[in-house]
């Protein structure tokens, strides 16, 4: 048995009790949550899982050392104590990224070159060549952390922030976040029991995500590569094994339905639905959520409506009065699951939530609202056994300092604001993509990321990452062709006609 080791699993704040418990029932041994982090220990074949399996984690770090940095000498000096060689060579190219917390240290880049001038310094010491700094796509990634005087040097086992899917083509203004969107379906307890619905869909995350749950599918089988495939201590055999193994996935008999008023959304949702190989089970059509209507079947709503933020409405107050309004006459005996930002749309809704929970949203201390719909007066509904909060949800809501003393609501708007010009779901598209032409929609689908063979034998029934022998193929399509046109050869080697993909956007990290 290979020796365990330390990892840590970053993730935004309040999701981590999730991520904590995906990592016990992944196998993980001392699972410890802290602020934005869980750690854990495991060996090789944890470390490769977590990143390839956890719905919740944005990046799986492997310390290899901690130690006190009170000065910007000391942290030079502790990382040139350690042997380099071990993990590069002056060939390779790394890139340091820098997370601190101190008085001491005022910019985390300076902590970041510092590390950098260590580590080149002892290479050119020691062999007389230097290897390279690359940003955009390094071969070693390398993470230091400082809270005051305590700093942990890890090494970045992802790469890229896991929350890059790869199943999102294109976007809309403000999407919410993969990781986030699938911390809030765990949060709910839904793992595919009955129908789900999210009826302000946007680009479609929370169906995905949804669907991924339900089957319980990796979400890093869309991904093309991870960090930790370019260490020297790589093993192959074992991650392909674990990418190919579709053991514990499961059937899903029930449906995942997106409505968006706006129809460049819903084709863009779409567009992102069949990207993922997912359209037998995901279904999206335009639709008002003031014109929705009872469902036929069991189901429960998870959804993220604007907050006069980013996204405005032409009645911000309005939309949420309408919102409670439905839920209360046309969703009767399900749950919703609401998230805000602002207190007063809360207030308009106009139900009584079971249990409300703090989630960060970017910047935004957001609440993430259940509310439990019945038919007649709450004293009926109790009368006949059945109850409002689980005991489990009364201990969580009755937990001191479960929301900051000071909510960093704005302003309170009024009337007035609310009904100030704003573009409702006012989409904003970052590129044109040839998705959106007529023919794109018209055509045999077929999965982009899908291997030569795939496409020819496993196209059946729309079912995804399966070839012909009962849709269980090998699922490697790292070596066919994205939906972006990029290729892999023999090898893993990517010939990406744009250079690269580059692991910042806009020159901000989405994990820090």
């Amino acid at each position: 048995m290979e020796q365990a080791f330390e990892l840590i699993a970053k993730t935004f704040m309040g999701l981590e009790p999730i991520l904590a418990q995906e990592l016990t029932e992944l196998g993980a041994d001392n699972v410890q949550i802290g602020r934005r982090m869980v750690s854990f220990t495991g060996n090789k074949e944890m470390m490769y899982r977590a990143n390839f399996q956890l719905h919740t984690a944005i990046r799986i770090l492997k310390p290899i050392k901690h130690f006190k940095a009170l000065s910007a000498d000391d942290v030079y000096e502790e990382v040139k104590k350690i042997d380099w060689s071990d993990y590069l060579t002056s060939k390779n190219t790394f890139a340091v990224d820098s997370v601190v917390f101190s008085e001491e240290f005022r910019h985390s880049k300076f902590v970041a070159y510092k590390v950098k001038d260590a580590i080149v310094d002892q290479f050119r010491e020691n062999t007389g060549i230097r290897p390279n700094v690359s940003v955009s796509n390094p071969d070693i990634r390398l993470h230091i952390h400082i809270a005051d005087d305590k700093a942990t040097l890890c090494l970045d086992s992802s790469g890229e922030s896991l929350h890059r899917r790869g199943y999102r083509q294109e976007s809309v203004e403000a999407p919410l976040n993969e990781v986030l969107a699938a911390g809030m379906i765990l949060m709910s307890g839904w793992k595919g029991e009955t129908d789900f619905i999210d009826p302000m869909c946007g680009s479609g995350t929370l169906l995905i995500e949804a669907a991924l749950i339900a089957r319980n599918m990796s979400p890093g089988v869309f991904r093309k590569e991870y960090a930790f495939e370019k260490w020297p201590d790589f093993d192959k055999e074992l991650f392909d094994n674990i990418y190919n193994d579709d053991s514990q996935e499961r059937e899903f008999d029930h449906h995942i339905y997106g409505y968006d008023i706006d129809m460049k959304a819903v084709n863009t949702a779409r567009m992102n639905v069949r990207a993922a190989g997912l359209t037998k089970d995901i279904t999206v059509e335009q639709l008002d959520f003031a014109d929705f209507k009872q469902p036929a079947e069991e189901a429960i709503i998870i959804t993220n409506p604007p907050y006069g933020e980013r996204i405005s409405t032409p009645n911000l107050l309005a939309t949420y009065k309408m919102i409670g309004e439905k839920l209360k006459h046309e969703f009767q005996g399900n749950n919703a699951w609401i998230l805000s930002y602002r207190e007063e749309c809360f207030e308009q809704i106009g139900l009584r939530p079971s249990i409300k929970i703090p989630v960060f949203n970017g910047s935004l201390e957001c609440e993430f609202r259940k509310y439990q719909m019945f038919q007649g007066k709450l004293k009926e509904f109790r009368g006949e056994g059945n109850i409002l909060k689980t005991e489990e949800e009364k201990k969580a809501m009755a937990e001191k300092h479960r929301f900051k003393k000071e909510r960093e609501f704005k302003k309170r708007i009024d009337e007035g604001e609310a009904n100030e010009t704003g573009d409702i779901r006012s989409f904003v598209f970052h590129k044109h993509h040839p998705a959106f032409d007529e023919r794109m929609f018209n055509r045999k689908e077929e999965r982009p990321f899908r291997r030569s063979r795939d496409n020819e034998e496993g196209a059946q029934d729309g079912r995804p990452f399966r070839g012909k022998d009962g849709f269980k193929g090998k699922r490697d399509f790292r070596d066919g062709r994205n939906a972006k046109g990029d290729f892999k050869g023999k090898g893993g080697k990517r010939f990406d006609k744009t250079g690269g993909r580059n692991f910042k956007k806009n020159n901000k990290r989405y994990d820090d």
